[in-house]
C-alpha cells in the first residue's frame, strides 16, 4: 500500500504514530517518520489513522485502494462534464 503524508500539512498531532507505529513515528516534537510503502497487513491501522488526523494531511494513494480482485467496494471513476461547445468567430451567427 503505497502513502504520502503532506509534511506542509502535518502538525505534529501524532494520532497516526499513536494508531500505526509500525508506518508512522515521531522525530522530535514535530518531525514525522513514516513508511510511503506499508505492508498490506497495516492496512485497518493505516485506516484508522487516516480518519484520526485532525488536519487531513495523509492520503493512501487511490490506484491502490482500487487495486482489489474485484474491484468491489472502490469508487466509481469520475470524469470531468464536457465543455459546451463554443462557435469560433468565423461561426458566429449574424441574426
Amino acid at each position: 500500500m503505497r502513502l504520502v503524508v503532506d509534511l506542509n500539512r502535518c502538525q505534529g498531532y501524532a494520532q497516526c504514530a499513536f494508531l500505526a507505529p509500525d508506518v508512522f513515528a515521531m522525530h522530535g516534537d514535530e518531525g514525522l517518520l513514516y513508511d510511503p510503502q506499508a505492508e498490506e497487513a497495516q492496512r485497518a491501522r493505516v485506516a484508522q489513522a487516516v480518519a484520526a488526523c485532525p488536519v487531513q494531511a495523509i492520503l493512501v494513494d487511490e490506484l491502490d485502494l482500487a487495486g482489489t480482485a474485484s474491484g468491489a467496494g472502490a469508487p466509481p471513476a469520475r470524469t470531468a462534464p464536457a465543455a459546451p461547445a463554443v462557435p469560433s468567430a468565423g461561426e458566429a451567427s449574424h441574426a
